[in-house]
């Protein structure tokens, strides 16, 4: 297997503590998860269990479950890191064996203004599948996940006026 699949890494500043940065990530996947990225029908929740060894899984309408990984870092609010298992064509994998990871990093960089990283690595986890997910990852910063989440953010967040 080779590994010379690069890590794609983007990033997104957010005018938030980086407290509140790190809690509306985790908290509320569901408002910023994009709504194409769904392995369930009719998806009614999204869960990032807050520890090393949690899942983070959704629920559809009918109550199916299906998990995208596990916690495998839980460092709040500067880090966390989730494997990832998808396999061919999109469709979920359960072995977290050939999944790769997501690293999210938080980073204060003002008072009041956090610089998010998320940071897709190790994806030649995913084998003969590896290069052509790169290339559906590797698009212009800060992609379409973390423009969802600085909306989130804003929303969430006072303003200052």
């Amino acid at each position: 297997m080779s590994n010379d699949v690069r890590d794609v890494a983007k990033s997104v500043v957010v005018q938030a503590t980086i407290e509140q940065a790190f809690t509306i990530f985790a908290e509320r996947p569901l408002e910023w998860w994009p709504e194409k990225h769904v392995f369930v029908g009719d998806r009614q929740a999204i869960t990032i269990e807050p520890r090393v060894g949690g899942r983070y899984f959704e629920r559809g309408a009918d109550g199916e479950e299906i998990a995208w990984g596990t916690i495998t870092e839980w460092n709040p609010p500067q880090r966390l890191v989730m494997t990832w298992r998808v396999g061919p064509y999109w469709q979920p994998i359960f072995d977290d064996e050939k999944a790769s990871f997501i690293e999210v990093d938080f980073e204060a960089v003002g008072p009041g203004t956090t610089k998010v990283t998320l940071t897709h690595a190790q994806l030649h986890r995913h084998g003969e599948i590896a290069q052509s997910i790169h290339s559906a990852l590797d698009g212009p910063s800060p992609g379409e996940t973390l423009e969802k989440y600085a909306e989130v953010v804003a929303k969430h967040v006072p303003q200052p006026a």
